[in-house]
């Protein structure tokens, strides 16, 4: 970057911090207008509009759009910055902050504040936003108020290098929000005098030579060509966890595990079934079972198959069945290793861990010996896996192609099937992500991304038009997203975005059940009294009044055999499924039994 003439300190401020942080990597910017803010607005906008790596996204509410960077982040695999104005504007970040610290998700969260002499005055807008996310960020700095004064170049960059560096890891710990609070004075915009009465600028604004990086930190891998053990692709590990080989293994893999590849070749080098989430990026190859979380309910299949070892990586605990299973097998004396996330930070959320490893290394045989099964003798340990869940995978898709009509289990079933190679599947919590975990078949080419790391059901169209927009700038396929009618409303507003925004190919498919679905699988459902005005929340919203309002497409579907021809189109568009909350129960119920019956006639 050239120097720039001289100008107001928050412009140079502004003008400085942007280029560091393209020179770092960014290439997305998401922006909440307002006026204390409006350095960073203008200065964002120049850089993109000079058409170089950076794209900058515009929504209008700052809940929205720190869920698009949620979405952007999280399927971009590097740190987007949100920005906002002061205030409250700040605090609806705060939901999109705690999602990126408990599932990992690098964003670099700037808000700008009022200057110091302001706070504490009653003066508008001013709020105390010092540390205002608490725990839930890598790293907070309260940036100094701009000033025309020799320090300020390499202040700013270095600044901005630590701020990327602790988002993304890159620093040797787990990749998070960082927090960056930047008080500014006026003037606030470009073409202003200094108000301090400065005719130049003290020093040259300059970063370093050929669009480097202020700072650079150490390359993180070993270096090596060669894929080492299960895990050792992360930064900053110690050395790998030898385990010796046992027949009686599993795998279970939670939401992002990391290196869902290395965990699909440890399953075949040992011959051990995988449990893998939707989420998980796990959900692929022949060890993988499809209808895994019916037999964690069986209490005969799991007496005849204890585990000796079980392996979890990611976030597991999207079932009650996994927990219980996990807690079974500590009881039953299985040893249980959770592959860390980062430094300091792994899941296990049933305290049943007996290791905790970076990675991991298989000792013993190179390959098991043989298992039979499949018309090859009788089925070893993998074998009985396998075997049951075919047959409950069986019992199930018979009671769900009974008919012809679109229920939300065969929504989920049949939309993961009609999506092609490429594609890129956001899933809300709450119902949708497990009517996938029990149906989603096991495949290669569908990536899933999910809002795990807390599990709400806000923000979730702005998540998903965030991830299809990353996912398809690096080459990949369509996307859709499948959402329960409450998770869409309460993220309305993530549908509105200006005429110059970009608009990915994206068709969100919503289950409308007209309330909390969830609930009537749950022991609420057992007090009717107070039940549908507390729990099942009816709502009456009319979706296709909603897209009508926001310029979008929309489309009701009620059969199956209309699913995949109403998901094709460009933009972003609706298609609603209309769905009954207690048909729907009954329905998983059935679903229930008939895997039950299947299993057990195979004991």
């Amino acid at each position: 970057m050239a120097s720039p003439q001289p100008v107001n300190p928050s412009t140079a401020f502004a003008v400085t911090l942007v280029d560091e942080l393209v020179r770092c990597g960014l290439r997305d910017a998401v922006l909440a207008p307002g006026s204390r803010s409006a350095p960073l607005a203008i200065a964002l906008w120049e850089r993109a509009a000079q058409g170089g790596a950076l794209r900058l996204h515009v929504r209008i509410d700052e809940r929205s759009a720190a869920f698009l960077a949620l979405g952007l982040a999280k399927a971009g695999g590097r740190p987007v910055t949100v920005v906002c104005t002061s205030g409250t504007a700040a605090a609806n970040f705060h939901p999109a902050v705690i999602e990126a610290d408990e599932s990992g998700v690098p964003l670099l969260v700037l808000t700008a504040d009022r200057p110091p002499e302001l706070r504490g005055t009653g003066a508008n807008q001013a709020i105390d936003q010092l540390k205002l996310y608490g725990g839930a960020v890598r790293w907070f700095a309260e940036a100094g108020v701009p000033e025309a004064r020799p320090g300020m170049n390499p202040y700013w960059r270095s600044l901005a290098c630590r701020a990327w560096a602790a988002a993304a890891g890159t620093d040797g710990g787990f990749p998070g929000p960082v927090h960056l609070n930047l008080p500014l004075r006026d003037p606030l915009v470009p073409g202003l005098p200094d108000p301090a009465g400065n005719s130049s600028w003290p020093e040259p604004l300059d970063g370093r030579p050929d669009g480097a990086p202020w700072t650079r930190w150490a390359a993180s891998s070993s270096g090596s060509a060669q894929p080492g053990p299960l895990g050792q692709d992360r930064p900053g590990w110690a050395e790998p966890l030898d385990l010796p080989w046992t027949e009686r293994g599993v795998i279970v893999a939670g939401d992002g595990a990391a290196d869902p590849a290395g965990l699909l070749r440890l399953a075949a080098a040992a011959g051990w079934p995988v449990l893998a989430e939707p989420s998980s990026g796990v959900r692929q190859g022949r060890h993988a079972l499809t209808a895994y979380s019916y037999l964690l309910e069986h209490p005969g299949f799991l007496a005849m198959n204890r585990p000796d070892l079980v392996i979890c990586a990611g976030r597991p605990g999207l079932s009650r069945g996994q927990t219980a299973f996990l807690r079974r097998a500590a009881t039953g004396g299985a040893r249980q290793v959770v592959l860390a996330q980062g430094p300091a930070r792994w899941a296990d959320p049933v305290r049943t861990a007996t290791d905790v490893a970076a990675a991991v290394r298989l000792t013993g045989p190179a390959r098991p010996p043989a298992r039979g099964g499949r018309g090859g003798g009788p089925p070893g340990w993998l074998g009985r896996w396998q075997e049951a869940d075919a047959a409950a995978r069986a019992a199930v898709d018979a009671v769900l192609d009974a008919g012809g009509e679109l229920t939300e289990p065969r929504l989920a079933r049949d939309l993961g099937a009609a999506l092609p190679d490429g594609a890129l599947l956001w899933a809300a919590s709450s119902l949708p992500i497990r009517d996938l975990d029990r149906h989603l078949a096991v495949r290669d080419g569908l990536r899933v991304l999910a809002s795990r790391g807390a599990s709400g059901i806000d923000g979730l169209v702005s998540s998903a038009t965030g991830a299809a927009l990353a996912h398809q700038a690096a080459g990949g396929g369509p996307a859709a997203a499948l959402l329960g009618d409450l998770a869409f409303l309460h993220d309305a507003p993530g549908l509105f975005a200006g005429p110059e925004e970009a608009r990915p190919d994206l068709v969100l498919v919503v289950a409308n059940n007209d309330g909390g679905g969830i609930f009537s699988t749950l022991e609420q459902a057992a007090v009717p009294a107070p039940f549908e005005r507390v729990f099942g929340t009816p709502h009456r919203a009319q979706l296709a009044g909603l897209a009508a309002a926001a310029g979008i497409g929309h489309l009701v579907v009620t059969r199956a055999g209309d699913l995949p021809a109403a998901l094709k189109g460009d933009g972003i568009r609706i298609v609603e499924v209309p769905a009954d909350r207690a048909a729907g129960t009954a329905l998983r119920r059935r679903l229930a039994e008939a895997a039950t019956v299947a299993v057990t006639a195979r004991l």
